[in-house]
């Protein structure tokens, strides 16, 4: 059989992509997708901390949880056993770090001066109170993952 006439047998990637939502076999994708917004996100939490001069020392925190975060990403693509045991108690910690930090940011709002009750000043110049949401994004996306079937799976 020419090569020509196999691929024309073959379904698009965007039906198998779609069959994959449809049927909820998303686990190697939300691990990867897992994997690959750590890598950003904890450089730009890297660069805006330092840009504070990690005035506070959890603030290192979100920075040592990422690699197991980022590794137990990348084993779940190749790993059933590993999507479903390290990926969400690894992103749940990363979750739960973002969730901390959401509180630690509006704490650090309303230790500027005039607190809460000079939000458009104290918000522009303060820590950022949504930044710490993505961490929890991101730790969700984890958790998801071992929730879900495996692609290439019936």
């Amino acid at each position: 059989m020419n090569a020509l006439a196999w691929f024309g047998r073959r379904r698009s990637l965007r039906e198998r992509v779609l069959d994959n939502v449809r049927e909820g076999r998303l686990q190697r994708t939300l691990s990867a997708t897992t994997a690959a917004s750590v890598v950003p996100l904890t450089f730009e939490v890297y660069l805006e901390h330092y840009k504070g001069s990690f005035g506070d020392r959890w603030e290192w925190l979100p920075i040592a949880c990422a690699p197991p975060v980022m590794a137990a990403g990348v084993a779940g693509v190749f790993s059933e056993r590993a999507a479903r045991t390290w990926l969400p108690a690894t992103s749940a910690v990363y979750a739960l770090n973002g969730a901390i930090g959401s509180f630690l940011h509006l704490r650090g709002v309303a230790r500027k001066p005039g607190g809460l009750k000079e939000p458009i000043y104290n918000l522009v110049m303060g820590p950022p109170l949504l930044a710490p949401g993505s961490l929890v994004l991101v730790g969700s996306i984890g958790m998801l993952a071992a929730l879900m079937r495996r692609e290439g799976q019936r």
